[in-house]
């Protein structure tokens, strides 16, 4: 047996044992960064290691500092887990090391990126010419849809963006909900539009942008090259905007309408909650994330433009050694060689089907509910949020025992939370993202939440 051959077993052997772990381990790491550098660190050897060797001591070693994300209780951030035929693709994916930039060179995978983006725009209701670009995630995609849009409305003020640039541009306005993603302000800046140019217009309790106030925000139509970003799924709550009336408003003004749907725009493809995603398909860009809901690996994000002339004219590449066909993936996005990382999925669609894609997503709500309903029994526990799609906010009466609970559950390990603010005050959030979690990792987790809340009430 050759040494790729011998290394890829050794892989295989190792990240079979590291999935058959995933019911029984901690879930949060049981070792700090300084612990995992000084395992891995030191002078680099003079002489190589033999590969097979190499990653079995790689994931012997490792394993103190991982995270059982693939498992049924990670309810961190908004991460999913990953599907097994995402997986094992994504393994296949990165021995055919495809460069997937361009059409006429790799066929295979470029064919199996464009099916698997307008299957998405079909259960997304988005428009089926739709581009769709691969990105490494939401951040990313948000970036590139706000440069798109940003390119567009200059146009349609008579600037040429590409040929002329920011300096002397007329000013965009880019106006935002109070509770939109950190990575909007960044995707702006990312744009040269800085976090005082901003537009903010208020929202309701749960985050919800409220039309009266878009309506005041941007006044009388007045020719001003507008951009106005939407939520589908605030992080904190799962709150949508109501899409349908802002789009309505925004389109009085000629603005373009990006809607950030990171994790939220997947409700559109069960038909039990696509009333949370009405007017949706209205807009001019979406972000969405198939390594959250799909539940493909990292990193996979995607940036969907209604018009692949509006993204063609913001990020075509040059280069005249270059092939083109009229429309390669690195003419709607920034990067020019990347792996093709749309290709899982593909398979997980192909996996799943439209029913399958619709019971995962039925399944993660039912998740958040069932939490909501056993938390709500807990003593001392208060809900914050209405779970009216995945996630779930919990507290304690006070922030610091709050703080305290968040603590002890990742030192406990049966489950993994994460902390943030809601409405001034300390909150636990907990995302229902993953294929994997059941009804018995629910009650797990607010068994092992009511054991903690009771002893830091204690300790208080």
């Amino acid at each position: 047996m050759d040494e790729r051959a011998m290394a890829l077993d050794a892989a295989h052997a190792a990240a079979l044992r590291f999935l058959d772990s995933l019911d029984d381990r901690p879930v949060w790491p049981r070792a700090s960064l300084d612990d995992m550098v000084a395992e891995f660190g030191g002078p680099l050897p003079d002489e190589g290691t033999d590969a097979a060797e190499l990653v079995a001591d790689l994931a012997r070693r490792a394993d103190p500092g991982l995270v059982a994300i693939p498992g049924g209780r990670f309810f961190g951030f908004v991460i999913g887990g990953t599907l097994p035929a995402a997986l094992a693709t994504d393994w296949l994916l990165s021995a055919w090391d495809q460069n997937s930039g361009s059409s006429t060179m790799t066929t295979a995978t470029v064919a199996l990126e464009r099916v698997a983006g307008q299957w998405v725009c079909e259960l997304l209701g988005l428009p089926a010419s739709a581009s769709v670009g691969f990105v490494t995630g939401a951040q990313l995609s948000n970036y590139v849809c706000l440069a798109t849009a940003q390119h567009a409305v200059l146009r349609r003020a008579g600037w040429d963006l590409t040929r002329r640039g920011l300096r002397g541009a007329p000013a965009v306005r880019l106006v935002v909900g109070t509770h939109r993603h950190g990575s909007i302000d960044r995707a702006a800046r990312f744009c040269g539009i800085g976090a005082d140019e901003l537009v903010i217009v208020p929202a309701d309790g749960e985050g919800r942008m409220v039309p009266a106030a878009l309506t005041e925000a941007l006044g009388d139509p007045d020719g001003t090259p507008t951009i106005v970003c939407l939520q589908a799924g605030e992080v904190h709550t799962g709150a949508f905007d109501p899409v349908d009336e802002l789009v309505a408003i925004a389109q009085r003004h000629d603005a373009w309408v990006h809607v950030d749907g990171a994790f939220g725009l997947w409700a559109a493809a069960s038909p039990a909650l696509r009333h949370l995603t009405a007017g949706i398909g209205d807009a001019d860009s979406w972000t969405t994330d198939a390594h959250k809901t799909l539940n493909v690996p990292y990193d996979c994000g995607m940036a969907i433009v209604r018009d692949p002339a509006d993204s063609i004219a913001m990020f075509r590449t040059g280069g005249d050694y270059l092939m083109y066909t009229g429309l390669d993936p690195w003419d709607v996005t920034p990067e020019l060689s990347r792996r093709a990382r749309g290709v899982p999925t593909w398979a997980a669609l192909r996996a799943l089907g439209r029913s399958g894609l619709a019971e995962l997503v039925e399944r993660l709500h039912a998740n958040a509910r069932r939490l909501e309903a056993g938390l709500r029994r807990v003593p001392g526990i208060t809900v914050v949020n209405e779970v009216a799609y995945t996630q779930v906010m919990l507290r304690l009466d006070d922030d610091a025992a709050t703080r305290a609970l968040g603590a002890a559950i990742l030192v406990d390990g049966t489950a993994a939370l994460t902390g943030a603010e809601w409405g001034g005050h300390a909150v636990l959030r907990c995302s229902m993202s993953s294929w994997a979690t059941t009804p018995d990792d629910i009650d797990l987790t607010v068994a092992a939440i009511a054991r903690l809340a009771a002893e830091v009430s204690g300790r208080a």
